[in-house]
């Protein structure tokens, strides 16, 4: 990956267009591929995102606008993927251009649900992608604040410390701070796991749960997600770092997180469609919920939250009687 690289973002929802404000600080030209061609055309009209976050202006001076994935793919060195795990795949099944030779960034918080994969090991196993070639990019950072320009921070992960670099170069700017690290498989489980704690502390909040439990929730949270990391992918790491511990909390408690919203709506009792329904966004958590815990089960995980939510979600538990034993079984 050399400095020239030309960098595309795939994808047209809130992250992908925090993403690609982020670039266009520091590139001449940005790829940008959407679906919807009135989204590209009334981003070159009116300079914003009509559906997410409408804030961030958008010159489309710098931008590449394309809703046809091969031309990105063919034209584009480095792909940042910032898709919904949950179109991904039918995403990917319109390609005719080859990934091979190109460098994949995943900015995707979830698991493809097809495949049980977190997404760079999809594009290891899928689309033989040498994991040096395969990067992640992750929080602590919400979409709307950066649209805002506060203060935010991101981990660029890559085994690959160059590649990690020139990605970090190109999206840190005056109010975005990076850092690097070459844990490429346990940031992208944490940016997925977070989501499924996310969804429990919303649950906990709708259901009544104050402050003082919601603060025994997280640390029991980070705790768990270190066990369940270390089953997958055994390495040296600081748990407590940003990446890890600080996305966990962003996601947690801020009012910007929709899977924090999605479970607080089915802790106020609505169902999980219904819920689904009432978000105008993907709440990730939901379909990592069921791939996280097919994933414990396989490892012998000691995972007591990702229990009970996937117990509530998918097997019709009522909310607070299964929060009630996980209560017991918190410390």
């Amino acid at each position: 990956m050399s400095e020239h690289q030309k960098i595309a973002v795939l994808g047209g929802g809130s992250w992908a267009t925090a993403i690609v404000k982020m670039l266009i600080e520091n590139l001449e030209t940005v790829g940008w591929y959407m679906r919807s061609v009135q989204a590209i055309e009334h981003i070159k009209e009116n300079h914003h995102n009509p559906k997410y976050l409408r804030s961030a202006e958008l010159n489309p001076k710098y931008l590449d606008l394309s809703d046809d994935i091969n031309y990105m793919i063919a034209n584009y060195d480095v792909l940042i993927f910032a898709i919904p795990s949950a179109f991904l795949t039918s995403e990917l099944e319109k390609l005719k251009e080859p990934l091979e030779n190109k460098t994949i960034f995943s900015a995707i918080k979830g698991i493809v649900p097809e495949t049980g994969l977190i997404v760079g090991e999809h594009f290891n196993r899928k689309y033989n992608i040498p994991l040096e070639n395969i990067g992640v990019i992750t929080g602590p950072c919400h979409a709307e604040e950066v649209a805002m320009e506060r203060l935010s921070y991101l981990t660029i992960a890559c085994i690959d410390k160059k590649k990690a670099e020139l990605m970090s170069n190109s999206l840190k700017s005056w109010y975005i701070k990076t850092k690097i690290s070459d844990d490429i498989i346990g940031t992208e489980y944490a940016a997925m796991l977070k989501n499924i704690y996310a969804v429990a502390a919303g649950i906990a909040h709708g259901l009544g749960y104050g402050d003082n439990f919601q603060s025994v929730l997280m640390s029991n949270a980070i705790r768990e997600m270190k066990r369940f990391i270390k089953k997958v992918h055994k390495m040296k790491r600081n748990i407590n770092n940003s990446a890890y511990l600080g996305d966990l909390l962003v996601t947690g408690y801020s009012t910007f997180s929709r899977n924090r919203q999605f479970g607080n709506m089915i802790g106020k009792g609505y169902t999980v469609k219904s819920a689904q329904l009432e978000m105008s966004m993907i709440a990730e958590g939901y379909y990592a919920t069921k791939s996280a815990f097919k994933i414990k089960e396989e490892k012998s995980a000691k995972t007591p939250i990702i229990d009970a939510v996937y117990n509530v979600l998918y097997n019709d538990k009522d909310p607070k009687k299964e929060f009630k034993k996980l209560t017991n079984k918190l410390d």
